[in-house]
């Protein structure tokens, strides 16, 4: 027999919530929650040295460190984002900043965690293919691929794990959002409306009554 389990319709403390997952241990869910927020705090720190003139005023070498010894099509991506970076670096430094510095702080709340989780993946995809170079070159003495490659995963996982209903603020924003609030950790639009179906009047196989 499983205890401590969450059932669906009530979150870790004992609230409406929506998406929860049933049968889960307790543990496991707030263990979810925690993970987050410490990811958060690692983003916070990113965030802070994102801030800092030196990143700032060297924007572009930072975007194009990783040019030396990539294969050609690498090479001419990353020319790619060097020729819209150039059209004002301190711009794009100050948005990764921001963009940054927002991801911590929804990461840290549980705030639209689902807009937040696509967000970091497509910024941690954009610095493993430009400044990290897609890990590369790799060649004799390479040790590995990257570590933004890493960070998307992660979020992948918070994005599939709702994971902003877990000692976060999504377990009140979720439902309060209404249709749009699968911007925090609610399900997708589609998915709700397969999963509801039945229940809104359409006949089970074994007809209605």
């Amino acid at each position: 027999m499983q205890t401590a389990t969450i059932t669906r319709g009530k979150d870790m403390d004992g609230d409406s919530g929506a998406g929860v997952r049933p049968g889960m241990a307790a543990w496991r869910l707030h263990g979810i929650g925690v993970l987050r927020i410490i990811f958060g705090v690692v983003w916070a720190i990113d965030a802070w040295f994102k801030w800092q003139p030196a990143f700032i005023d060297n924007y572009v070498s930072y975007v194009t460190g990783a040019l030396d010894g990539q294969p050609g099509v690498v090479k001419g991506y990353i020319h790619f984002w060097h020729r819209v970076i150039a059209i004002d670096p301190r711009v794009f430094a100050y948005a990764t900043a921001v963009a940054e510095t927002a991801i911590a702080l929804a990461l840290i709340l549980g705030a639209f965690t689902t807009l937040t989780a696509v967000a970091g993946m497509a910024i941690s995809t954009v610095i493993w293919s430009t400044a990290e170079g897609f890990g590369g070159p790799y060649k004799a003495g390479s040790t590995d691929i990257g570590a933004a490659i890493m960070y998307a995963l992660i979020f992948a996982d918070l994005f599939l794990a709702q994971a902003g209903l877990y000692l976060g603020v999504d377990r009140r924003l979720t439902p309060t959002l209404g249709r749009w609030g699968f911007l925090a950790s609610g399900a997708l639009p589609a998915l709700v409306t397969a999963r509801d179906r039945p229940r809104r009047g359409v006949a089970s196989p074994g007809g209605a009554r």
